[in-house]
């Protein structure tokens, strides 16, 4: 059910945890108001998931007009960035953006700070020091204001923290605090943000895995053996590594299931948690409708 009172001259925005519905009312407000879905989830870019990233299909393409889907090479390691700057000339059509992607959304409505590439060399010491001594050793080199800004018990956050301030010598928390004006701020769209329990997402989680291997998300994986480079952004799909450790033989399809699934339930949190802190002000609305 499409929520009362959302505006056809403003853009909405729809976050949600993942297997929350949220691209279903995204197509139907699309549908209904002759709009175009934009996506807002890091992996739905990428052109080498389309089943394991329940990306939207051929069928729902033909639909109604999508943009940023399935666009971006395997190899590539797209930014937010990259992401802010390819939905800001679309916001003029006043699209439906949806994703559980929470960082792309704060950055389109809170502004993003425009913080240098990291050179190679460096990321490759940050791979090597993480690989080696675990975050602490990471965490060991941030300061104080930006520790208490990023997830720390988010590997990647946590390095690209110590990158940033590894390769710039400023610390991610002074970046931040020179982030320029949003290109949509809060009050110039409608924002809503699923409130999806526990207790009602977990099934549906369950079964949505069992779905995709049914759909082809093995066969799928399989396209992704040849050239297998597990530090890539495209790799770290949920169920991509456990599917790949099956394929190589060192999970049984069960097992890989298994620890896909609960890598699945345990995204779904980090994001529900994300909303919360980040998103409170939105609106939200129920997956029941």
């Amino acid at each position: 059910m499409i929520p009362a009172g959302l505006s056809k001259e403003r853009p909405v925005l729809i976050a949600g945890p993942t297997a929350s519905g949220k691209s279903a009312l995204a197509m139907e407000i699309a549908a209904r108001d002759g709009r175009v879905v934009v996506n807002a989830d890091a992996s739905q870019v990428y052109d080498n998931w389309r089943v394991l990233t329940a990306r939207p299909s051929e069928q729902d393409e033909a639909r109604v007009p999508h943009r940023l889907y399935g666009h971006i090479a395997r190899d590539h390691a797209y930014s937010v960035g990259e992401w802010l700057r390819e939905v800001t000339p679309l916001l003029e059509a006043a699209p439906v953006i949806v994703g559980g992607t929470g960082l792309y959304f704060t950055a389109l409505t809170e502004g993003l700070a425009e913080i240098p590439a990291t050179p190679p060399e460096i990321r490759a010491e940050g791979d090597q020091l993480r690989e080696a001594e675990g975050i602490a050793a990471l965490l060991a080199d941030l300061d104080a204001e930006t520790l208490s800004r990023i997830d720390q018990r988010n590997p990647m956050r946590v390095q690209r923290a110590w990158e940033v301030w590894r390769a710039t010598g400023r610390a991610l928390s002074a970046w931040q605090d020179d982030t320029p004006q949003a290109a949509l701020p809060p009050d110039q769209a409608d924002c809503l943000v699923f409130d999806a329990p526990k207790d009602w997402l977990t099934p549906r989680i369950d079964r949505r895995f069992d779905l995709m291997l049914k759909q082809g998300a093995l066969d799928e994986a399989a396209a992704n053996l040849d050239g297998w480079e597990p530090s890539l952004p495209s790799s770290k799909a949920i169920g991509a590594p456990e599917l790949i450790a099956h394929l190589q033989g060192a999970l049984t399809l069960d097992a890989a299931t298994e620890a896909a699934t609960i890598a699945t339930r345990q995204f779904a949190k980090r994001q529900r948690t994300w909303f919360r802190a980040r998103m409170s002000a939105w609106r939200k609305i129920s997956p029941n409708g």
